[in-house]
């Protein structure tokens, strides 16, 4: 998959999540409608994979973390920035979300969880904070911000 196709994607997703709270029912929603088994799950799990492995994905290192920013907050991802992130049993650094974080978790290890959660979305609302951690193998996670906004704690 290109760039491009997987810009797209991301497009046709955040058609659907443009305007709406990032809160606990976009959760149920996301992972009812977009969860593991789902095509759209399956297209951006494959797409994520594919990206690592050929180098246009998580093409930065620092803390036990691979990781970039593929898109930019823009009009056609409904100003949403897209982030990719290959962890393995690690910590990443301690950050808030001003306007929330929605995240795809896509383990590579069967039992890998991402703060706790398996294979699937997790909503972050507005003013949350945490310092992302995997467990209990390897995963990528593809996080959706807002504007872009991202406040990492000093």
């Amino acid at each position: 998959m290109s760039h491009l196709e997987f810009r797209e994607h991301i497009a046709q997703l955040t058609t659907q999540l443009a305007g709406r709270p990032l809160n606990d029912e976009l959760d149920v929603w996301l992972n009812a409608e977009h969860g593991p088994g789902s095509a759209t799950f399956t297209q951006l799990q494959a797409a994520c994979s594919a990206g690592v492995a050929e180098g246009w994905l998580c093409d930065r290192e620092g803390g036990g973390l691979k990781y970039g920013r593929i898109f930019k907050p823009a009009d056609d991802l409904h100003g949403f920035s897209v982030d990719v992130v290959d962890m393995s049993d690690v910590a990443g650094p301690h950050h808030s979300h001003p306007n929330g974080e929605i995240d795809l978790i896509m383990p590579v290890d069967a039992s890998a969880c991402f703060d706790g959660q398996p294979a699937g979305w997790l909503v972050c609302p507005p003013g949350s904070a945490h310092r992302p951690t995997v467990t209990q193998g390897r995963a990528l996670v593809l996080y959706l911000l807002p504007e872009g906004r991202i406040d990492f704690t000093r």
